[in-house]
């Protein structure tokens, strides 16, 4: 560690950076996406740039390829996606984004559903929030209620993307 505070560290991370949205519902469209919607509309207010967006159903192999699509886009620094971390047999988000981490973040999950216990109590163990790095690409994912997103978003993700962005493209 250089001996710099996290005040330092935020000061010197970007001011906007660009992230793509996903959506993971077999439901949604660009029309119902209010979670998605909610995403960008948050994190434009708060000056970063929102370069794709995507909707793709809960199938592993389509959520995965979207992912690795973006993951080799070097303009984009952060996805931020939302759906499908719950405990139901379609819910495959966590085992799929969890499987291409190569930098977990655990602490955003754990803070996650600290967060959702104060407002919804014990049923918030059944989110399966999660966030890390896949090489240098920064993702979190929300669970897919507007009240999520709107509790990751501005709690959490918007509070620090930019330094964890920051820390992520460190050598």
């Amino acid at each position: 560690m250089t001996g710099e505070s996290v005040q330092e560290h935020r000061a010197a991370a970007p001011r906007s950076v660009a992230i793509a949205v996903l959506t993971i519902s077999d439901t949604r469209d660009l029309e119902t996406d209010t979670s998605g919607s909610l995403i960008v509309s948050l994190a434009e207010a708060a000056g970063h740039r929102v370069v794709d967006r995507a909707i793709v159903k809960d199938e592993p192999s389509v959520i995965r390829d979207q992912i690795l699509i973006w993951k080799n886009v070097k303009e984009l620094d952060a996805v931020i996606a939302t759906g499908g971390t719950g405990i139901s047999r379609r819910d495959q988000t966590f085992e799929t984004l969890s499987s291409l981490l190569t930098k977990p973040l655990p602490g955003y999950g754990e803070l996650f559903r600290m967060l959702s216990f104060q407002e919804i109590g014990a049923a918030a163990m059944l989110s399966r929030a999660v966030a890390g790095l896949i090489d240098s690409l920064v993702v979190f994912v929300t669970p897919g209620s507007k009240a999520a997103v709107e509790l990751a978003m501005t709690r959490l993700i918007l509070p620090e993307l930019a330094h964890v962005v920051r820390e992520a493209n460190k050598t």
